[in-house]
Parts: structure tokens; C-alpha cells; sequence
């Protein structure tokens, strides 16, 4: 180990080193693009002679912040790393009439504005020419910008700020509803672990659990106030060099900043169960209406501290619901004294399941001089949950699921002439976790007539906590000119991250009871009676991991042509400790369980196809770690490549294509398990009926078990506990995409329509697999013809990267962006998104879990799972002066045939929920409604008060889900095969609001 560490420091300080001389030798960047966005064109005069040393002067009319640059020797200026927002452009030049425009700047997007001077021999005043709003054209990214218009006036159900990276083509949103556990966002097939959230240019990556985006894989709440958030960009398909750590989709955000005006909002959204209606399931059970309130509140402030120099800007978000779960156990079986004695139903009743989320925002941004800027904030989440529970589970055993995420960061930025410098430093500090919401009483699970009845406490704490203190420094070069227009742009990044791991799985012991059981004896009579079986885990549930990552990039966008751009970049990415690199197997589970496994996993078994124990051939050497043989991955590479020709010197037709590679990274929580299964593993104790003589593998019971008290479960477990052992592979690779995507983009006045074809190509994805079982001839899951747990192993999981994904989708986009001249007039917005996709995989469904069941190579490349062919995704904002002055907004969403998995791996029976026919027969449906009135304004600083009504599924469409897939033992479908038993969406369900902007 020692050894180890020296060598990887050898090497950090090596590649420190390296990095460091190619970003000071190339002088390159990031205009920050995944925080600031560009102005770049040319300046000409009579006859398009190009103009030189013109002075170009961008004003931010909020801040009142500048910046210059001059006109090169072919007339060509670039201003670069301009933070989002209209400004006013003022082009001058010794001889010529000034010329001025309006522009609005959107993150990560190049907005190219060609000036044509006159010649004037006295300056009399400047021109003033109204100029686009921000349309973007010349990109070779596959890329939405989600406006400030649409973040305001587009209907919310929890105002989380990622509802509208749906907008973009071939990205899935969970949706928000009343009883939702989970909120994260899907793209090109990937699962959400494959996505990365930048906010102000800082990760928030879940390193450590699935999910992508920090604390939304368990969480009904929002990862960042709505009222904070600027706009976002959703690059959907081949983003450029800047952006690491993701294989699907990039969200970049940037957060508002006061400006020269003190303003702010307050606003207030309210809505409980009379607004909330039952869906057909609901309504069919005769299900009453459990007790709901749910208040969303927020408040932002911004102006000046130092006008035209220091501003502030800060909010505040809260969303507090307060729901009821009904424990209902109905009829239990009869003739069973010791169940009757438990009374169960004992435990009937609503209980209280309050969500409690709390999200503060803070900046303060200087402009320090004409060739400095500065910024520092600061932002907190903390949220509560209490759930899981109702139904069949009782109020006792809830869980308390909870986020305390803080992150602080500080921005510097330089400018002089052609050169740009961004650092950056910030520390975060992300707490995702779940625990018992009551302690000390065993859990008792009793299994009668088909169902699970549970009481006493939950089983189960899992914290996790990824503190990170990161530096990265981003420079942009414009001066340079060879055969063309260059723009070069480099980075390096260093993170150390620290990985705090407290995993105690099934630290309260459950008792699982039931009439009849098999415990290794045949079915046996157990009447519950006696528990057969006890699951306890017990030992060392804790780990602390570091882990530096280190990123670099170099890219020029190079112009050979007025009209062509060229993106050629390439970037490099590191991790010194991704997974467990350093981890040594201890001697407890490599001589009693790796040796065990060794001795028993070759012997003939008839009853298994292979004719051994084990399924699948494991070369043991491969699982066992000692510290320094797991390299970290020292060739993750990524070429990234593009281009973008206007077909005419309007821009107004863009074609654009681009190819790149993508590493991602695995969750470190899929390591964590190697060791804790051998430090804190989970022990399964089988347990004889009452007054029966226990078999080999069987415990007499004895009432004193039944307890909460661990220190009287530890030797029964120690002695008679079998337990799992996770296998994970020395030589596991990164996950990788390859993308490519062709397109053109097309202008038509105020409208911007594209029309792309992009492809996805997943390898070396993770999974886990079973290695001491497999499928039944007839492709069936499972066939376990072997008792490992006579010789203390309950079931033996081992890590691969055979999973595989293969994506290709069609999209057609069709957008205006929201505008309104005055008060008095009309003025709307909107845009439409189809997309045609196909997913196939090898392996198991990826998108939400990291298990292929038995083994990922025994499922063959098939139409993968939640495959929704057809998607029409629209939004619109409307004014209506006429109409009292009301706004109508909207969001649809519309999903075509979506495939199915039918319970199997391998001849399996496709099940395809609904059609695509037209017009309007799409199996899923789903409309979402705002009208708002604004008040007459008051006061002296023109308050003004505006009345909302939210109206979600507003056409109360029944979106199906749940379908029966199974299979029979014979391999039939079941009877009620493609049958639903419940819905993808709530009822109809209504918001009333109010907000008063200052």
C-alpha cells in the first residue's frame, strides 16, 4: 500500500506538472462556456473592406458592467466569457459612423453580430439597429437554452428548475407527483448516473450514489432555488471539450446577479387534497383521500452595493407538504393463534409524513476594474422526509430520508486585449442519507395470504457524505490568426475529493414470519409461531476514501472560412481512486470465503447446466485486491470534434455535425460493498418450527432473540450467519460513449427550426451479476441448484462491464422565443420538439438499477426497456390584452409505443404499451396549464402583483403503468399479461398562487 501511495503521488505531481505547461505554452481556455456565453463577428465598411483597430464596447444594462475589444487586421473581434444578459454593443471607428446593438447573450452559446460601418468624416450619432434576441445557429453542439421567460411563466408542480430539460430532444424528466420519492433526468439512453448538473460552472455530480444529479436519486426536492436560476442550457448530444464527467447529457446553469436597480419577488403557491383528484385505480378501490398540504414560498432580493461595481443578489425557496399515510391491513388469515395474538391491525390509522425543504442562494459579484471581475456565493440545501410507510407497513417503521448540501465557490476573472484567464475555487460539501425515523424495536415481517405485513423500526442507515475542495483554471486566446480565425481555449481542473461512508444495512435485526416456509428441510409448518428467519447486519459499516481528479482540455474553434466554424478538441480526465483502487481483501474473506468458494465452486453438480457449482468460471486471482494491483485509468482521451457552415452570409441556413468520445464515471457506492460485505455483512440465521429438531443449516429459537439489542444477536449471527460475497473485478473499466450527430438549422424570421440525427453508443458499462445461478432452459430466471448456505455463503455477486447501449434518434425542433413589445400588446413564445428513438442493450435494463439478473452476456442485444419510440414535447406563453390581460402558458407532453421487458432474458414475449396513431391516440398524454392575471401596478417602486392558476394533466388523462410482464413457470405469459395496475401520472390536480415583483 505504501508503494502504492508513493507511485500515485509520483504521478499526480507528473501530471500536475504536464498539464500545467500546456495550459501556460498554448494560452488557451474556456470563455468559461459552461458558464458565460460569446459575441464574435466582423467589422467592415465600404465594399466589406474589413475595418481595423474598430473599438467594440458590450455594457451589461443591468450591472452597468463593460468590456472591449478591437477589430483584428481581417476586421474579425471575439468578446468571450460575457456572463449571460442583454447588453448594448457600441462599434466606433475614426471616420465611420457609430453603430449600436441590442443583444441578448445566453449561456454557452456564440452569438454572431457582423457590423457595416459608413464612412463619415464627423461623428453626428450613433445608429441604433435592433438586433436578434439571441438566437444561436452556429453551434455544433446538440443544444436548448431554457429561458428566463420559460423558468418564470411555464407551469411548475415543485418549481424544481430541471422540469424543463425536457424541452430538449431525447431528455426524460421524472415527473413531479404528490407521492413521488425521486426526481432525475435520463438522456440518449444512459442511465441518470451518465448525467452532469454545472451550477456557475461548479459539478454537482453524485459521486457516490446513482442518480447523476447530488441528492435527487431519493428526494421528492429540487437540487437548487428556481428563483435563483438565471437560464440553463441542455446540451443533449456532443458537448464540447469543457465539460467532464458525463456520457449523456450536460446541464449548465448560471445563477442571477443584482444589477443597478434594487428588485426582488415574493411568491407563494398552495395546494391540498381537495385540489388534488384520484386517479381510476383510486376511484375503483374506493380509496378515500388521504390528508395533503403542500405550500411552496420564495423570496430574492438584488441591487447594488457599489453602483456600476458591487452587486448583490440572494433567495430564498421553501417546500413544505404535509401528507397522511393510511396503514390499512385488511382480512388476515384465521386459525392462527400466534398471528392473532400480534393484532396487526392493531396499527391501522393515517399517519403524518411531513417533507420539510429549505434552499438559500447568496451572491456578490464586483467588476474590480476595466480588466477585473470577481464573484463569491454561496448556496444550502437541507431537506427532511419522513416515508415509506402505509399500506401493509406501519407508521413505525418509517423512514427519515434526508440532504444537507452547502457549496461555496469563488470566481476571478481577467481580461487584457486578446486574453482571458477564469479561475475558479470551491468547496462543497454533499450529505445524502436515510435512518430510522424510530429506533428500538426489532422488525417483524410476517407474510400471510400474499402479502407483507411490517412492523417495528426500519431496517436499515445509509449515509453518505462527498466533500470536495476543487480548483480549475479556464484561459481564452482571440489573437490569433493563421489561415483563418482562431479562438483557442484550455483548462485544468484539480479536485480532492473526500468519501464518507456510514452503511449499516439491516442493522436492525427483521424477523420474517409466515404459515410455511423452506428453509433447507422441505416446506415445513411454521404457523407463525416462530420466526424461520432472521436477517442481521453486524461488524464495521464505515468507510473513508480520498479521491483526486484531475482534468485538462485544449480546443480551437477555428474559422478558415467566413462561414465555417471548426471545433477540434480533445480533453483528458483522471481519478486516482474512483473505485476502491487501494483497497487490500482482508485475510477474513479471502481465506473463510474466497477459499471456501474455491473448494465448493468446481465440484460436479448435476442439477446445473455447467455441470458445476458455479455458472459462471471464475478466475478468483481477479477478485482478490492487495493494494496494488488495480491501476487507476490513465487513458481516458476524448477527441471532440465539429463543425458549422452557414449556406449563406445571413446565417439564416446552418449546417453542423459533430463527433466526439465521452468518459463517465461509476458511482463509488457500487465498490463499497466488496468490503463492507466482509466487514458489515448482512447474516441470514434459518431457524427450526417450534418443538421440531433443527436440520443442518437450521437454529433452534429461543424468545430471547426476538430483540432489538444487537450485542445478544452477535454471537448467534458469528456462529450459524451466512452472508454474501460481492466480487469486484481488479481490471474494471470506465464507462464510454461515442457520439456523432448531423444536422441543419434553419432561420424563418422570428421562428428557428432544427432538424438532427444523432447517435449514441454506450460500452464497458457496469452491472453486478449472479455468478451461483442462471437461466432455466427455457430462458426463465432463476435456476439456483446449489445450497451454498451450508458453507456460509448465501450468494455470490460479481462485478462486469458487459453491458451495452445502442441509441439512434430522429428530432425535428421548431421554437420563438418569447417576446412582447409593451404592456398593451400581444406577445407570446413557443417551441416544439418531436423525437424518434430507438434504444437497444446487452444486458439489463440500465436506467435505474446496476444489477443484470443472473449474468448481462446471457441477455443479448435486445429492445431495451422504457424504449419510447415517439415524443412531442411543447411549450407556449401567450398575452392576451384582449382577454383582461391574462398570460396562458403551457406544457405538453405526448409519448408514442413503449417497450417493455417480459420478465426473461431470453425468448422473451415483447410487450408494447399502446399505439401511435393520428390524431391523438398517443398512449400517454399529459397537459399542463398556467393562467395568470397581473394586478394593476402600486406604489412608488411600481409593485406589481400577479394571480396564478396551475392546472397539471389538465385533461385528466389516464397514463397507464405498472404492466404485468411475467412469465409462468412453463415460460407462458401470465393470464394478466400487459395488463396495468396503476398510473405514470397523478389525477388532475390544481395550484393556486400568487407572486408581487418589486
Amino acid at each position: 500500500m505504501k508503494h502504492f501511495q508513493l507511485w500515485n503521488s509520483h504521478f499526480l505531481t507528473r501530471a500536475l506538472a504536464v498539464v500545467g505547461v500546456l495550459t501556460s505554452l498554448i494560452g488557451v481556455n474556456a470563455s468559461a462556456q459552461n458558464t458565460t456565453g460569446t459575441i464574435r463577428g466582423t467589422v467592415t465598411g465600404a465594399g466589406g473592406a474589413p475595418i481595423v483597430s474598430a473599438q467594440i464596447v458590450a455594457r451589461n444594462v443591468s450591472s452597468g458592467a463593460t468590456r472591449n475589444a478591437l477589430s483584428n487586421e481581417s476586421g474579425a473581434y471575439a468578446l468571450v466569457g460575457l456572463t449571460p444578459g442583454t447588453y448594448d454593443v457600441n462599434v466606433r471607428r475614426i471616420g465611420s459612423a457609430p453603430e449600436s446593438r441590442r443583444i441578448v447573450v445566453q449561456i454557452g452559446a456564440v452569438q454572431v453580430q457582423d457590423f457595416s460601418l459608413t464612412a463619415q468624416a464627423a461623428v453626428l450619432e450613433t445608429q441604433v439597429v435592433t438586433a436578434t434576441t439571441g438566437t444561436e445557429t452556429r453551434t455544433s453542439e446538440v443544444a436548448t437554452n431554457i429561458t428566463q421567460a420559460q423558468i418564470n411563466k411555464l407551469p411548475t408542480p415543485s418549481r424544481n428548475f430541471l422540469d424543463l430539460a425536457q424541452l430538449a430532444p431525447g431528455v426524460q424528466v421524472t415527473e413531479d407527483r404528490v407521492n413521488g420519492q425521486f426526481r432525475t433526468v435520463t438522456a440518449g439512453g444512459q442511465p441518470p448516473s451518465a448525467v452532469n448538473l454545472f451550477i456557475d460552472g461548479t459539478s454537482f455530480k453524485n459521486e457516490l450514489t446513482q442518480g447523476g444529479i447530488s441528492g435527487q436519486d431519493a428526494s421528492r426536492g429540487n437540487p437548487f432555488p428556481r428563483n435563483a436560476v438565471q437560464e440553463y442550457r441542455v446540451i443533449s448530444q456532443n458537448f464540447k471539450a469543457e465539460y467532464q464527467n458525463a456520457a449523456s447529457a450536460v446541464i449548465t446553469a448560471q445563477t442571477k446577479s443584482g444589477g443597478n436597480v434594487w428588485s426582488g419577488q415574493a411568491l407563494y403557491a398552495f395546494q391540498n387534497k381537495s385540489m388534488v383528484q384520484l386517479d381510476s385505480f383510486q376511484r375503483a378501490n374506493n380509496t378515500p383521500k388521504p390528508d395533503y398540504r403542500r405550500t411552496l414560498a420564495g423570496f430574492s432580493i438584488g441591487g447594488p452595493i457599489i453602483r456600476d461595481k458591487v452587486h448583490f443578489f440572494g433567495s430564498y425557496e421553501g417546500n413544505y407538504q404535509n401528507r397522511f399515510n393510511l396503514v390499512n391491513i385488511g382480512t388476515l388469515p384465521t386459525g392462527f393463534p400466534a398471528l392473532d395474538t400480534v393484532n396487526l391491525r392493531q396499527y391501522n390509522g393515517n399517519a403524518a409524513s411531513p417533507f420539510r425543504e429549505n434552499l438559500w442562494f447568496g451572491k456578490v459579484n464586483a467588476d474590480i476594474s476595466n480588466n477585473q471581475s470577481a464573484e463569491i456565493s454561496f448556496d444550502n440545501r437541507h431537506e427532511t422526509d419522513i416515508r415509506d410507510f402505509g399500506g401493509n407497513v406501519t407508521s413505525a417503521a418509517a423512514v427519515n430520508t434526508h440532504n444537507y448540501n452547502t457549496v461555496v465557490q469563488a470566481k476571478h476573472s481577467y481580461f487584457a486585449g486578446p486574453l482571458l484567464n477564469e479561475a475558479k475555487i470551491d468547496f462543497s460539501h454533499f450529505h445524502r442519507g436515510f435512518s430510522p425515523n424510530e429506533l428500538g424495536q426489532p422488525r417483524r415481517l410476517y407474510t400471510a395470504g400474499g402479502t407483507d405485513y411490517v412492523i417495528g423500526s426500519a431496517a436499515s442507515i445509509q449515509e453518505y457524505i462527498q466533500k470536495r475542495i476543487g480548483f480549475r483554471d479556464d484561459v481564452t486566446f482571440t489573437g490569433f490568426q493563421l489561415a483563418g480565425e482562431h479562438v483557442f481555449k484550455g483548462g485544468l481542473s484539480f479536485n480532492h475529493n473526500t468519501y464518507d461512508i456510514d452503511k449499516r444495512n439491516d442493522f436492525v435485526p427483521q424477523f420474517h414470519y409466515a404459515q410455511t416456509a423452506n428453509t433447507g428441510n422441505g416446506n415445513q409448518n411454521y404457523n407463525f409461531q416462530v420466526p424461520f428467519e432472521l436477517r442481521f447486519g453486524s461488524g464495521d459499516p464505515f468507510m473513508k476514501e480520498n479521491n483526486n481528479q484531475i482534468g485538462t482540455y485544449v480546443q480551437d474553434d477555428w474559422s478558415p472560412l467566413k462561414r465555417l466554424i471548426l471545433n477540434l478538441g480533445v480533453r483528458w480526465d483522471y481519478e486516482s481512486n474512483m473505485l476502491n483502487t487501494g483497497y487490500v481483501t482482508p485475510n477474513s474473506g479471502r481465506i473463510h470465503y474466497l477459499d471456501t468458494l474455491r473448494t465448493y465452486m468446481n465440484q460436479p453438480n448435476p442439477n446445473s447446466p455447467s455441470g458445476v457449482n458455479l455458472f459462471v468460471p471464475l478466475d478468483l486471482n481477479q477478485y482478490i485486491a492487495t493494494g496494488n494491483n488495480r491501476k487507476p485509468f490513465k487513458g481516458a482521451f476524448q477527441p471532440r470534434v465539429g463543425f458549422s457552415y452557414g449556406l449563406n452570409d445571413a446565417y439564416t441556413t446552418t449546417v453542423f455535425a459533430s463527433w466526439g468520445i465521452y468518459y463517465d464515471r461509476i458511482p463509488f457506492d457500487v465498490a463499497v460493498d466488496e468490503k463492507l460485505k466482509i466487514s458489515n455483512p448482512t447474516y441470514t440465521i434459518n431457524f427450526a418450527p417450534q418443538g421440531v429438531t433443527p436440520v443442518p443449516g437450521q437454529v433452534a429459537w429461543q424468545n430471547s432473540y426476538l430483540t432489538a439489542d444487537t450485542v445478544a444477536l452477535d454471537a448467534l449471527v458469528s456462529q450459524f450467519g451466512t452472508r454474501e460475497l460481492w466480487l469486484m473485478n481488479n481490471d474494471l473499466k470506465v464507462p464510454k460513449t461515442t457520439q456523432y450527430s448531423v444536422g441543419l438549422r434553419q432561420l424563418f424570421g422570428e421562428f428557428a427550426g432544427t432538424i438532427n440525427y444523432a447517435v449514441q453508443r454506450g460500452t464497458d458499462q457496469f452491472t453486478w451479476q449472479v455468478a451461483a445461478g442462471g437461466l432455466n432452459n427455457n430462458g426463465t430466471c432463476c435456476n439456483f441448484p446449489f445450497n451454498w448456505g451450508a458453507h456460509g455463503i448465501a450468494s455470490v455477486i460479481y462485478s462486469s462491464n458487459d453491458v451495452k447501449t445502442w441509441y439512434n434518434a430522429a428530432s425535428l425542433q421548431l421554437e420563438k422565443v418569447y417576446s412582447r413589445p409593451d404592456l398593451n400588446a400581444f406577445g407570446w413564445g413557443g417551441g416544439i420538439t418531436y423525437t424518434y428513438a430507438t434504444r437497444w442493450l446487452q444486458g439489463e435494463d440500465n436506467l435505474g438499477d446496476t444489477f443484470a439478473f443472473p449474468q448481462a452476456f446471457t441477455i443479448k442485444k435486445h429492445a431495451a426497456p422504457n424504449n419510447e419510440k415517439h415524443r412531442i414535447v411543447a411549450n407556449w406563453i401567450t398575452d392576451m390584452p384582449w382577454l383582461f390581460g391574462i398570460q396562458w402558458s403551457g406544457l405538453l407532453t405526448l409519448g408514442g409505443k413503449y417497450t417493455l421487458d417480459a420478465g426473461c432474458q431470453r425468448f422473451c414475449p415483447v410487450f408494447q404499451r399502446g399505439g401511435f396513431t393520428v390524431p391523438g391516440t398517443f398512449p400517454y398524454q399529459n397537459v399542463d396549464m398556467r393562467i395568470r392575471k397581473d394586478l394593476p401596478t402600486f406604489g412608488r417602486s411600481a409593485a406589481q402583483i400577479g394571480l396564478t392558476l396551475d392546472v397539471f394533466n389538465a385533461l385528466n388523462h389516464v397514463n397507464l403503468s405498472g404492466y404485468n410482464t411475467n412469465l409462468q413457470a412453463n415460460g407462458q405469459p401470465d393470464p394478466n399479461f400487459g395488463k396495468a395496475n396503476g398510473v405514470a401520472t397523478d389525477a388532475r390536480r390544481y395550484q393556486l398562487g400568487a407572486e408581487i415583483n418589486f
